[in-house]
């Protein structure tokens, strides 16, 4: 089969991680151990774990010509992603997250220095005409300057590619931005601050759900952690369990679940199957260490659905994949 073809328009920033006890309070510090230097940025694992699924990717991204920067370049290289759209700055640092997961139960809390990606701009976007060139889905976030973002839906939308947008870390948007987004992907906190309310407010997913349909969205895919997924169109809500598994590290499973995602909708799947596809590829993510380790393969999904007793997608079974 051929192989699908993703955009991904976003961020990478260098992962600098530790392990604690627990997340720390306010003012308070604490001991940590495990520290370690991972790729990272959400686009960039987005288009990593994209192309292991067996998507040709082309990322559109800033980055620095520091040593962060080379090894990122040299990720991309290895994963066989395009790199002719990512452009580097020697007068910019390549962006870094600092990232604190919690031992016992595998939650993190992350904070980032977007760095290169913030001279992305939407003129450049617009420019990275072959990128968007026979792409089935356009995947973005927000970890670069939101009119970059917007350039992306807007150019994915006009080239007929389904516009998938990953609002991390959240922000508000206006009408015109969610107008362009075919499939929102938040989780329950962002979906809140999309909708206009604290990210505390006691609200159920599905009516949030509706407040961003009602905003201009066409669907809406929240993903609600262990427990899946919720999908809500303008006439049907439905909850796509997740699986029994084991957190030993959640920071990668959000970029695996949008990359199963995209590329189960880029094979053609309904927006169901594409869905339960990508709460398989997220939470494979979550029994490993680090990021792009836990970014799944498309033989080890293989596998696992077969280890489950679960049938497989077809495009998945494939015996080749045509990478030209």
């Amino acid at each position: 089969m051929s192989a699908p073809r993703i955009t991904v328009v976003g961020s990478y920033a260098t992962g600098l991680t530790m392990k604690v006890e627990r997340i720390p309070t306010l003012g308070e510090t604490l001991l940590g151990t495990g520290y370690r230097v991972d790729y990272g940025g959400k686009g960039s694992n987005q288009a990593v774990a994209c192309a292991r699924l067996g998507a040709k990717v082309s990322f559109v991204a800033r980055i620095g010509t520091d040593p962060f920067g080379q090894m990122a370049m040299d990720l991309y290289r290895d994963e066989g992603i395009d790199v002719s759209y990512i452009k580097q700055f020697a007068d910019s640092p390549t962006g870094v997250g600092f990232i604190i997961v919690e031992r016992s139960s595998g939650h993190n809390c992350i904070t980032i220095d977007p760095g290169a990606n913030e001279l992305l701009t939407a003129d450049e976007v617009a420019q990275c005409e072959g990128a968007f060139k026979g792409s089935a889905v356009l995947l973005t976030q927000l970890e670069i300057p939101v009119a970059a973002a917007e350039a992306a839906l807007a150019c994915g939308r006009e080239r007929g590619a389904i516009t998938i947008l990953n609002p991390a870390p959240v922000r508000p948007l206006a009408p015109a931005i969610l107008q362009m987004v075919d499939i929102l992907t938040p989780n329950q906190s962002e979906a809140k601050v999309l909708a206009g309310l604290s990210p505390n407010a006691d609200v159920e997913p599905e009516g949030v759900a509706r407040e961003l349909i009602g905003a201009g969205v066409k669907q809406v895919i929240m993903t609600l952690g262990e427990r899946g997924a919720l999908i809500v169109t303008a006439k049907s809500a439905l909850h796509v369990p997740g699986l029994r598994i084991s957190a030993v590290d959640t920071t990668g499973a959000g970029d695996a679940f949008n990359a199963g995602l995209a590329m189960a909708l880029a094979c053609g799947e309904s927006l169901e199957a594409a869905v339960q596809f990508a709460v398989v590829t997220g939470g494979m993510a979550v029994a490993r260490e680090g990021v792009i380790p836990s970014l799944p393969r498309r033989d080890e999904v293989l596998q696992f659905y077969r280890r489950q007793d679960l049938m497989p997608p077809d495009w998945i079974t494939a015996n080749t994949v045509d990478q030209g």
